[in-house]
């Protein structure tokens, strides 16, 4: 018997590979993405313990906007995954086909227990092809079916050991049964129905009775005639037992979610919301439906959400007779099998538990749920199925037809395996998946969102488009719809046409009822309209009060909507009210102190006012909740260079390496650590983080200046000159370049020609620039001009009055040109040696380190600047999305009015250096 249950296990998994190897080529889809690619619970990061206190999708449970889904166990094994394979997909579907396969093997034990060998091993590959459990199998997140579905058939067979040889009670198979079910119930809710399962086994199998020997046996100790039999009383022990058990879990899970219920609205199971008898009659027609799907799982959709199936309203419709006689069947077969006690009957009671008692927590006739029909809940009531029609195959067999009943087994295992096999293709992506769903529906306005999604992901907006509008005509009134039309036309550069959109959207929010909360009447992202419409209208400087009242609306419909205090912060912030936006960020950080975008806005405020040791302390908080936060990486180690502290230096060198990991591509990293390097002398890295920047983004401004400036401050001028012609042919109004490159023509080329065009350049870019006139003034020094030189100097007095050294340049001029009148010596051009001026007097603070050039040039042309950072709930799951504020870093760093010690000394020493070179001109001037 080994022997052959291990060829069954090799015949089981082989046939599970077959149906399901294509699966491995399939990506995140649908539920997928928040699970997975959006739960911050997967990641290293995230202490363990948030496993235990948020539900399925990351959400804490204590929020109202909660699914209530509470599943630690499966969340442990998609962090698991995450460990070893971080965010490749094949691995979890891998697991996934594993698991189901142990859920094949493990059913075949328990059919062993009801069915011969040859009836098990049916019953087990019909369930191994079902392609009613592709949605259990290849989508990811219904990995929550197949381990509860493990240790529900685990705990079932452990109870099955309780009964002695001598039918004495063995109290250790029930005590593992209790914690099996625990876990069961841990990796998906339906679990804890193995309870019922159990009972009925206990009652209907272990016992052997009958309903009509129960009603009599009650019956005779109800006339005091006889008390309970010592079997019966086995019985009712055992059942105390599990039943405390269950209360017990009961209990404990209401705990977990805080006796709420979570929020779904009429467009998740419009039936829930119904009157009387709509509601009663729609949920009863939806069982024959999932029935239906068991029996003939032709044509699958992975969304049966708002208008899949139309509301049953009336009596007459048709679809009740459906109805009655799916509830028929059901009360027939219960009732013969509750009747009799023959080994048929028992087989046939144990499957209606496996199909009804795990089905009843999503049958919506107890309480609703968050979907009309889904097809990985019929996962556990498939054994269940599969049981019956097994036993069916072995009815006809001893009937006398073993050749017809193996060849309608044989065509209903190859056709099922097909279209498992194919039906995994429609899981490859979004696109497929939704696109291969109105194939079956189109009355679904959920499914053409979604394409449309899948299209904007692919940012085919246009045709996204089309699918958005056409959901809004499926189904007038979804707001999520109009939100994406409006988002859409955003994208597409159409703002009216956006706005029109968001304000149906806004037209169709219910309206607030006193003494009614609010939130409970309308899904929480649905509220992101006022999110996205302000958003759209703050781009005009002229609207910012109308999109705050906007924010503020949004905020008193949910004074616990979190992107509405993010997103009015950013707003307060180019509103320039730093203050207000601090208060709306620390409101939203009472919400979630745990968010590291929140730590990270708050920073840009500090610096907006002025409090740096603030921002950093902020920066370092977003930092420890997430070491490799980009933004807040960058910035930090912007303010720690800005700074100037050289105890700041290591650490912030150390974030901007950790950056450019993140970020490869992103020259200004690069930049960085160059401006870092030449801080500290370090002129060799300097340079070749200066190289790399500008290899990444040509004609990169800040980065070619201050290679320049680095080869000239080395001594190594005729190596800048080509970097400077670099850097004026992408930027020829370069003032400083020009300055530079003049400098170097005239003092180690002697080209006084190329240093006039240079100098010239600057004065007809701006003739009020001083420093170049000046420059152009000695060029016509150097070549014995004297009284064109003088007339220079004038002009240039005439522009700074206040400029002593040019004061002083003119008199010496003057004076040179009154000695050669005395020695009669001619004042026209003659050449000369030694020369002109330098632009190293100014400091290598050019662009990319906030500082102001001496033309008003400052830190505009650095791409990555300080900006505000939103998080991933935005707009939901309709992606809807919020906009960052950005703001140049000149901006963000402004010089306060009184200079700080290091400053001073900053400008002491750039006076100093501007003295000396002062001296250098002034002997020049004086010499023959």
């Amino acid at each position: 018997m080994a022997l052959m249950l291990w060829k069954e296990i090799l015949l089981l998994t082989g046939l599970v590979v077959g149906c399901y190897w294509n699966s491995l080529s399939c990506g995140f889809v649908f539920d997928d993405v928040s699970a997975i690619l959006d739960n911050k619970d997967l990641r290293p990061a995230t202490p363990l313990s948030n496993l235990f206190l948020n539900d399925f999708w990351g959400t804490p449970m204590a929020e109202e906007r909660s699914h209530k889904s509470y599943r630690p166990l499966t969340v442990l094994t998609f962090r698991l995954n995450y460990l070893f394979s971080e965010l490749s997909a094949a691995s979890y579907h891998l697991l996934n086909v594993g698991l189901h396969a142990v859920v094949c093997v493990l059913l075949l034990v328990f059919c062993r227990l009801f069915l011969d060998k040859t009836s098990s091993l049916v019953a087990t590959l019909l369930f191994a092809v079902h392609p009613i459990h592709t949605e259990a199998v290849t989508g990811v997140v219904g990995r929550a079916e197949l381990l509860s579905s493990i240790f529900l058939l685990a705990a079932f067979l452990t109870y099955t050991r309780s009964k002695g040889a001598d039918h004495s009670i063995v109290w250790t198979p029930i005590a593992l049964t209790v914690v099996l079910v625990a876990a069961a119930t841990l990796c998906k809710e339906q679990g804890i129905t193995v309870i019922g399962i159990c009972c009925v086994h206990e009652v209907f199998v272990a016992q052997g009775f009958t309903l009509p020997m129960l009603l009599d046996a009650l019956l005779q100790v109800l006339r005091g005639k006889d008390g309970f039999p010592y079997a019966i009383l086995q019985t009712i022990l055992k059942l105390i037992v599990l039943i405390i058990s269950t209360l017990l879990l009961v209990i404990i899970r209401v705990q977990v979610i805080q006796s709420q219920l979570p929020v779904f609205t009429r467009f998740d199971n419009p039936a829930a919301v119904s009157l009387t008898p709509t509601r009663q009659l729609t949920f009863n027609y939806l069982l024959p439906v999932n029935a239906w799907l068991l029996l003939n799982p032709s044509e699958l959709c992975c969304d049966w959400t708002m208008g899949t199936i139309p509301l049953v309203e009336s009596l007459l419709d048709l679809r009740n007779l459906a109805t009655l006689a799916f509830y028929s069947l059901l009360g027939l077969l219960a009732y013969h099998s509750l009747r009799h006690s023959h080994c048929s009957a028992k087989t046939i009671l144990m499957a209606l538990s496996l199909i009804v008692l795990p089905f009843i927590p999503a049958s919506n006739l107890f309480f609703p749920v968050g979907f009309v029909v889904a097809e990985r809940v019929l996962y556990v009531p498939s054994m269940g199925f599969c049981v019956l029609v097994a036993h069916g195959f072995r009815t006809v067999s001893n009937k006398g037809h073993l050749k017809i009943s193996w060849l309608m087994i044989g065509v209903l295992l190859a056709t099922h395996a097909v279209k498992t096999f194919n039906r995994n293709w429609d899981w490859e992506s979004e696109y497929t998946l939704f696109t291969s769903a109105l194939k079956v529906n189109k009355n679904n306005a959920k499914l053409w969102n979604n394409v449309g999604h899948a299209l904007e992901n692919q940012n085919d907006y246009k045709k996204a488009l089309r699918y958005f509008l056409q959901a809004t005509r499926v189904q007038p009134d979804d707001i999520g719809a109009h939100m994406n039309v409006g988002r859409t036309y955003k994208n597409l550069n159409m703002s009216k046409d956006a706005e029109d959109a968001y304000l149906v959207a806004k037209s169709l929010m219910p309206q607030i009822i006193p003494g009614k909360k609010y939130a409970t009447r309308v899904a929480p992202n649905h509220l992101n309209v006022y999110i996205n419409l302000a958003n759209l209208i703050r781009t005009n400087d002229s609207r910012l009060e109308e999109a705050d009242q906007l924010y503020r609306q949004a905020i008193s419909m949910r004074p616990d909507f979190k992107q509405a205090y993010i997103s009015r912060g950013e707003l307060l912030l180019k509103m320039n009210k730093p203050s207000e936006a601090r208060d709306a960020y620390l409101r939203a950080l009472e919400l979630d102190n745990a968010n590291a975008d929140l730590w990270y806005n708050l920073a840009i405020v500090n610096i907006e006012m002025k409090e740096p040791s603030e921002a950093l302390k902020n920066f370092n908080h977003a930092l420890e909740l997430n070491p490799r936060h980009k933004l807040a990486l960058f910035n930090s180690a912007l303010l720690m260079q800005e700074s100037g502290e050289p105890r700041f230096r290591p650490e912030a060198n150390r974030r901007f390496l950790v950056y450019i990991q993140e970020e490869p591509d992103d020259a200004n990293g690069y930049f960085n650590l160059g401006m870092l390097a030449m801080d500290a002398d370090e002129n060799a890295a300097a340079e070749r983080w200066m190289r790399e920047a500008i290899r990444l983004q040509a004609g990169f401004r800040s980065a070619l200046f201050n290679l320049a400036l680095l080869y000239s401050q080395s001594r190594r001028e005729l190596d800048a000159l080509p970097v400077l012609d670099e850097l004026l042919r992408y930027h020829p109004e370069h003032v400083k370049g020009l300055i530079l490159k003049g400098d170097i023509l005239m003092n180690h080329k002697k080209d006084t020609q190329g240093a006039k065009v240079c100098f010239q350049t600057i004065l007809r870019m701006d003739p009020t620039n001083v420093q170049g006139k000046h420059n152009l003034c000695v060029v016509y020094f150097e070549e014995r001009d004297l009284p064109r030189a003088e007339r220079c100097l004038e002009e240039t007095l005439a522009m700074a009055p206040h400029e002593e050294y040019v004061r002083r340049h003119l008199g010496i001029v003057r004076g040179k040109m009154a000695a050669m009148s005395a020695a009669r010596q001619p004042l026209s051009p003659a050449p000369a040696e030694g020369a002109g001026v330098s632009a190293n007097q100014e400091r290598k603070e050019e662009e990319g380190r906030g500082a102001t050039t001496g033309n008003g040039e400052g830190n505009g042309n650095k791409k990555n600047v300080r900006k505000s950072s939103s998080t991933k709930t935005l707009a939901g799951q309709s992606h809807s999305q919020s906009e960052h504020l950005g703001t140049s870093q000149t901006d963000q760093l402004q010089r306060t009015k009184s200079k700080s010690t290091k400053e001073i000394k900053d400008i002491e020493k750039k006076r100093a250096a501007a003295l000396k070179r002062l001296e250098e001109i002034e002997r020049i001037l004086s010499g023959d």
